[in-house]
């Protein structure tokens, strides 16, 4: 729980929750007031100051009004997001943005149901507000880039290619492993350090229908994406996705909606697994961690296109490394090999069997945060960050970038989140941007040494470890 044993939360927060109420409140008033004639769709949303690379924002109203204030208060960071992820797309998939447009065009928007359809068009609608050439196409594409990949392999030599890279490290306990017997969950995003640096936003978005959610998530999408969110029903989730993973049916629903509709609609942990089930197009496979803090459940997904396998306690953990676990799922729908040690998933999941047995009884909000800056490489039996530790520090191994994860070496982990029983019941969640083990990744002297990467210059920064920090819906 959060408390005395938290020095930064009782010290760096409610400290300044007096000042920073009155400046989101000005702030806020000034955004209206800069809105196209004062809009009223912007009455209730805000956009407050950076806090340690994190910008947050409030989101409410009907799906149009919640995707216009997403849009308007975004927008140079929408066009910021795209302009990335479409040079990085262009690089990995060998295909240019407008093929990806098509593909939102074509295969993506005929599934997205009219909720979300309205609030991806509120989106463009703020853009123009402010002067944004982008479209819905672009706004929709930037949504599905996560499951694109699997749509391409789908669409080439029958499916045979191979996976994209995988992404991610996560823990849920609950019962006898935690300190209080109640749930504890948290995150670390794995991806590219020039997306990874702008996967900086917390969405408090307070919809008309279903329920409020508090999540981290990059500016233009209407889903977490690395998936780690809280809503006001008690449900806390996040994901990891599974490795060599292949297969994809174009006529499913997008994972992006279900994602989104999940985190907004589920009351249960069932409610979770059937709108997650519910027209699967095996896209952005993942295995899901799921805690219900009303009853202190959780349970782990895992979500193949064909094969799903559920797992449920009141008195355990699941951990989560992109390691595909059911026999079945992983002889017919993955290239991935269980018995290969060397690999990232097989080394990271031992190293959190290890930490979870190590600290069974003990398991809070600060063993979560130091599992997710956790440098042991357990294949080689030592501290040393690589891609193998369960902070992941692809940069610094000295095998480079490995086939496993494809064409992206300037990568690792890039954020973290974690909460427990307490943080869910307030809807509140602490995150550190950047890897939270406290080392900096440096662009210019990387690239200095590493011309293969030459491409990135342009959307490429510095990436700072930044101090870990509290946020909580209005």
């Amino acid at each position: 729980m959060w408390g005395s044993s938290d020095p930064y939360y009782n010290s760096g927060v409610r400290r300044t929750s007096v000042w920073v109420s009155m400046l989101l409140l000005g702030f806020a008033a000034t955004l209206v007031s800069r809105g196209p004639a004062g809009d009223p769709r912007l009455r209730n949303a805000s956009r407050a100051p950076e806090r340690n690379g994190w910008i947050m924002v409030r989101l409410e109203g009907s799906p149009a009004e919640i995707g216009f204030q997403h849009g308007y208060l975004l927008a140079p960071e929408i066009e910021d997001t795209i302009k990335d992820v479409a040079i990085e797309s262009a690089h990995d998939e060998k295909r240019d943005w407008e093929f990806f447009r098509g593909t939102a065009r074509d295969v993506f928007w005929p599934r997205i149901e009219r909720e979300y359809r309205e609030e991806l068009t509120g989106i463009v609608e703020g853009l123009h507000a402010r002067n944004a050439k982008l479209d819905i196409w672009d706004v929709v594409a930037l949504n599905a880039w996560l499951e694109q990949s699997y749509y391409d392999r789908s669409i080439e030599a029958g499916g045979a290619q191979g996976a994209s890279a995988e992404h991610c490290s996560a823990f849920v306990a609950t019962g006898g492993y935690t300190r209080d017997g109640r749930i504890v969950i948290g995150h670390n995003n794995w991806t590219s350090y020039s997306s990874g640096e702008r996967w900086n936003i917390v969405f408090d978005i307070a919809p008309e229908r279903g329920n409020r959610i508090l999540m981290d998530g990059m500016a233009g999408m209407i889903h977490s994406g690395d998936d780690f969110g809280v809503n006001s029903a008690g449900i806390v989730v996040t994901e990891t996705t599974i490795s060599g993973f292949r297969g994809f049916d174009p006529n499913g629903v997008p994972e992006f909606v279900r994602a989104r509709k999940a985190m907004q609609y589920a009351n249960s942990i069932d409610d979770f697994v059937r709108i997650m089930k519910d027209g699967n197009n095996g896209g952005y496979a993942n295995n899901w961690l799921v805690a219900d803090r009303k009853n202190g459940e959780i349970a782990s997904l895992e979500l193949g296109l064909k094969n799903v396998a559920l797992q449920r306690t009141k008195d355990g953990f699941f951990v989560g490394s992109n390691l595909p676990e059911d026999p079945k799922l992983i002889a017919e729908e993955t290239n991935y090999d269980p018995a290969d040690r060397n690999l990232s998933p097989n080394a990271r999941h031992q190293r959190w069997l290890d930490l979870m047995a190590r600290n069974k009884g003990k398991i809070d909000v600060a063993a979560g945060r130091n599992f997710l800056a956790d440098h042991y490489d357990s294949f080689e039996g030592k501290f040393d960050p690589d891609e193998r530790t369960l902070c992941g520090h692809i940069d610094l191994s000295p095998r480079g970038v490995s086939s496993w994860w494809g064409p992206y070496g300037l990568a690792g982990t890039v954020q973290s989140k974690v909460t427990d029983a307490a943080g869910a019941e307030r809807m509140s969640f602490m995150a550190a941007l950047g890897h939270s083990c406290g080392l900096r990744f440096k662009a210019a002297p990387y690239l200095r040494k590493h011309s293969e990467f030459a491409w990135t210059k342009g959307i490429l920064g510095d990436m700072d470890s930044r101090p870990w920090t509290a946020f909580t819906a209005r």
